[in-house]
């Protein structure tokens, strides 16, 4: 089953290089456009949909339930499809990202316009439900057109291990810059503009701007680096086999099963986390909503620094003993948030530090695994299929996702939570929903990322095993060469 071009290719390909600064700064601004989207729609969006534009909690849990699920949908067909793109000029990836960004920033300023169309929200849920359900798959087809190639990028420029790691640390250096600046600027207008719908079209218009741009800086910062990697190993491999035999064989990869579950279960802990902490600091701690950005702010800081002291830890003792101890700490973190009480403010930040320590690792390593779980499919099957393993990845982390925040929306409804009417001040909820409130803030979480933590201990690849995987991969294709 193999390419005997690719074969030839490989069998050329010297030591892996480093790459150099430029390279891993326009790689790492690739995130940090959809960052700022992702974690702005993660923190706000379903207490705006409740809170301003007045939607029931199930209901809003079901619009990030549905739109969760397209996503998870389109993203296989989107790996698939980028694998099998060729452009002579962009290669496999650019096109994506380069038709996709303009798109995904005007379907992101759309979410936070309430539409005059569907009269009164509190009497036409429907309409507002059908409004936000048919813009978030068009938001998150845009989204997975930039940012599913964008990933897929990352074992086309090295297959150095560290090196890897390396070049992960920019990507999510950029990815919680992104997220950092979104929240000091929601933060800034939550404060100073009084009208909360104008507050959210505000950020929602400045947050495009600055998610399309940085795309194109990475397109132009990273191809020619991508297309000298392209001629060194080959590239086109991945039609040689049809759809459903290469899904049989990503599947049986053991090892990218359990990348899947620990990228699951940190970020369902991370997602359920950043959606019920707007609701836990107004309803449980009861402060106003911009202390909820302060929080955040505290969690994306010290990932942000930590990124970059776990990535050198992990040149010393391998990534999962880094996930081991930034995930131990989190835990404790996450665990406490349910014992606090309304007016321990600092403590509530100290625990977001703690948090923050942990949060670094989910970031930087189950992403620095994949690379190393395609390459044992390489050497076990002569393919190079990186679009379908990572559009595979984030499909399951996303079903994954989807049914958990709408579980949380459910909860939230069942538990008797009132949204709010617009134009009328804020209920007081019942104690029924402040329970369902502390429940999903602490023990759901922590739950999901113990079992995420489980699951690391049991994942195979070492950075010893991965060498020996390049040496198989390197004698096999001179084999393959001689036999030519």
């Amino acid at each position: 089953m193999s390419n005997p071009s690719s074969s030839d290719h490989f069998a050329a390909m010297p030591e892996p290089e480093k790459l150099n600064l430029s390279t891993k700064l326009a790689y790492g601004a690739g995130d940090f456009g959809t960052a700022i989207t992702a974690n702005i729609l993660v923190f706000y969006l379903s207490f705006f949909l409740t809170n301003v534009a007045g939607m029931s909690a199930g209901l809003a849990g079901t619009v990030r339930m549905v739109a969760g699920i397209w996503d998870a949908i389109n993203d296989p067909i989107v790996g698939v499809l980028s694998d099998r793109t060729r452009s002579r000029r962009w290669g496999r990836r650019y096109p994506w990202m380069i038709f996709g960004a303009i798109p995904l920033g005007v379907f992101f300023f759309l979410h936070w316009f309430i539409p005059p169309f569907i009269g009164n929200p509190a009497t036409n849920q429907a309409g507002l439900f059908w409004y936000y359900v048919i813009l978030s798959i068009f938001f998150n087809t845009a989204f997975t057109a930039v940012n599913l190639p964008y990933t897929a990028l990352t074992p086309e420029l090295t297959q150095d291990y560290d090196e890897r790691t390396s070049l992960n640390t920019f990507r999510f250096t950029f990815s919680i810059g992104g997220s950092i600046l979104s929240l000091i600027l929601a933060g800034v207008i939550l404060a100073k503009v009084p009208d909360q719908t104008q507050q959210f079209l505000l950020i929602g218009g400045i947050c495009a701007v600055l998610c399309i741009l940085p795309t194109y800086w990475c397109v132009w910062g990273t191809r020619q680096r991508a297309a000298t990697f392209s001629q060194q190993t080959g590239e086109d491999s991945s039609e040689s086999l049809p759809y459903f035999e290469q899904l049989r064989i990503v599947f049986t990869n053991r090892p990218f099963l359990f990348v899947i579950g620990i990228y699951l279960f940190s970020w369902l802990g991370v997602q359920i986390t950043a959606t019920i902490i707007p609701y836990y600091v107004v309803n449980w701690m009861g402060r106003p909503a911009w202390i909820s950005t302060a929080v955040a702010l505290a969690v994306q800081g010290t990932a942000l620094l930590m990124l970059f002291v776990w990535g050198n830890v992990s040149k010393r003792v391998g990534k999962k003993a880094v996930y081991f101890m930034g995930m131990s700490l989190w835990i404790i973190a996450q665990g406490g948030l349910f014992f606090l009480q309304p007016g321990q403010l600092g403590f509530m930040y100290v625990l977001a530090v703690m948090a923050g320590v942990g949060v670094s690792t989910a970031y930087l390593i189950p992403w620095s695994m994949m690379p190393d779980v395609i390459e044992l499919d390489e050497l076990r099957t002569g393919q190079r299929r990186e679009g379908i393993f990572y559009g595979f990845m984030v499909m399951l982390q996303k079903i994954g996702l989807a049914i958990g925040l709408q579980l949380v929306g459910l909860a939230l409804e069942w538990a008797g939570f009132r949204a709010t009417i617009p134009g009328q001040p804020a209920p007081i909820q019942p104690e029924s929903a402040l329970m369902a409130i502390r429940i999903a803030i602490g023990p759901l979480p922590t739950l999901s990322l113990i079992c995420g933590l489980i699951l690391a201990y049991f994942y195979p690849i070492t950075r010893e095993v991965h060498a020996e995987i390049l040496l198989k991969l390197r004698e096999k294709r001179q084999q393959q060469e001689g036999s030519n």
